[in-house]
């Protein structure tokens, strides 16, 4: 299904997008990518959601990527006698291990690696950073703190520690079980929660095994400060600005977005602006404009994809949702000036030969009377680095991989073509200019420009670029081989 726009939509699932109607709504809407929440539904209910996108998938023709987001460990107090406490500013607070029910002065922290971890002066951030406690001493089953911020504690409010790495795997036991699961259904892109190190990344990409891409969220300021690692051990990030914004000042955000954007482009690597993008359409059919603003900023920076989590999951109006993204998308990318920031923040790449040639593609497109630059890829590489050009012409995935099709569909500007095993360039330049008419890219009477590696089939030899006719009376006459 070709779009108008080139970034990419991913829209999380839930009990308001339930179901095939709902699902194919989303996708002919906008949607690329669909979110499946593992914090929330039974495995029953993704199995039937999963079911449900491969539907509108295989009948409408369209590969669709499939997103499962991994919980990752949740730190949270116990529980109160009276279910909840008000603390004032500047009291103090204890918690401790003993699982007693808590009071105005102390409650359990079920969680001895914090307090392994804790130093005095570590701050502490309760209900999404609602209460602010500081530590003023501490020790293996305990920590005394003052109140920073106060407010009302209640049972089982979550738990942020922002100052130290804490020693916790990112996959908890139900994540190990929730990724082996929907790894046997069969989804496209883990996205994984809690990363503080890449060492965390390479275990689930050890749990993976190829079996599904492993996309990063970046939502501790240990992720931010260990991020060049990270980004090198992953296929992909997510710029998680909700938590990030609890666990930072939240001025820090938006430069930090728009440097972890342009790093993941360097790399070729895609990445999602997530949280809070379009937060009152939850309630309301229209946004906000501050909403707008913020989805067209992810837009310039050159972000591959923008998300929608509770809009389309809970929300009263999902496909408004979508809808608003797509258009909000379509304006900006018709905007002159969001040509010039593009190229403005293109960085010069010329490692490979792969890298020179998909350069060079970018520049004859933009030289010439180019319609579409179509590359063969079977890892995904060759439209990665494609993509990382931004050129102004479609870029069509050709591949005979569907998962490497599917994956796609989260990679800025790429339209993914399934075709054959290829053996000889001359078919190869034949499929690509049918795709290229099939898809309305391209006339008999226009020309595209064409990237392959031969031998075919084998990653990582891309190493042939030519400008083909569309017309296929007219490959065949101007090319022997």
């Amino acid at each position: 299904m070709r779009r108008n726009r080139n970034v990419k939509i991913v829209a999380t699932l839930g009990p308001a997008s339930d179901g095939y109607e709902m699902i194919r709504t989303l996708h002919e809407a906008g949607a690329d990518v669909f979110r499946l929440n593992m914090s929330h539904g039974s495995h029953d209910e993704i199995r039937a959601r999963h079911a449900a996108i491969r539907k509108v998938e295989s009948d409408l023709g369209s590969p669709i990527a499939i997103l499962a987001d991994l919980q990752g460990p949740k730190l949270r107090v116990g529980t109160f006698a009276n279910d909840a406490e008000d603390l004032a500013e500047g009291a103090m607070f204890r918690l401790d291990l003993d699982s007693a029910p808590g009071d105005g002065s102390r409650v359990c922290l079920p969680h001895p690696e914090i307090f392994a971890a804790l130093q005095p002066g570590a701050t502490l951030l309760v209900n999404d950073g609602k209460i602010r406690l500081q530590v003023i001493e501490c020790g293996p089953d305990f920590a005394n703190c003052t109140v920073l911020v106060g407010g009302v504690i209640s049972n089982r409010k979550g738990v942020n520690v922002p100052d130290v790495v804490l020693p916790l795997a990112a996959l908890s036991e139900k994540d190990r079980a929730d990724l082996e699961f929907v790894c046997q259904l069969g989804v496209d892109w883990l996205a994984l929660s809690f990363v503080q190190r890449p060492e965390d990344v390479q275990e689930a990409r050890a749990l993976a095994a190829g079996r599904a891409a492993v996309l990063s969220k970046i939502e501790k300021p240990a992720a931010v400060k260990a991020f060049d690692q990270i980004l090198a051990v992953s296929d992909g990030i997510m710029v998680a600005r909700g938590d990030l914004g609890v666990e930072l000042p939240v001025q820090n955000v938006p430069p930090i977005q728009k440097r972890l954007v342009r790093q993941c482009r360097s790399a070729a690597k895609p990445v999602i602006v997530a949280t809070q993008m379009l937060e009152s359409m939850i309630e309301s059919p229209m946004p906000t404009r501050a909403e707008v603003s913020d989805v067209a900023t992810a837009l310039y920076e050159g972000a591959d994809a923008i998300m929608l989590s509770a809009e389309s999951a809970a929300g009263q109006y999902p496909r408004e949702a979508v809808e608003t993204m797509n258009n909000v998308a379509i304006e900006v990318e018709s905007d002159p000036t969001y040509r010039e920031v593009i190229e403005a923040s293109r960085r010069v790449h010329r490692h490979t030969v792969a890298d020179g040639i998909v350069a060079a593609a970018r520049e004859i497109a933009e030289t010439t009377d180019i319609r579409a630059i179509c590359c063969y890829t079977e890892s995904g590489t060759t439209a990665a680095l494609t993509a990382r050009e931004r050129p102004r012409v479609p870029i069509i995935g050709m591949t005979s991989v569907r998962a490497t099709a599917r994956r796609l569909a989260l990679t800025w500007g790429v339209n993914s073509v399934m075709t054959g095993d290829m053996t000889r360039f001359k078919m190869a330049v034949v499929n690509a200019a049918r795709a290229a008419r099939d898809g309305g890219y391209a006339t008999e009477a226009d020309q595209i420009l064409v990237i392959a590696g031969v031998p075919f089939n084998v990653p990582g030899t891309t190493n042939i670029l030519r400008v083909a006719p569309c017309e296929e009376r007219l490959i065949f006459a101007t090319d022997p081989g």
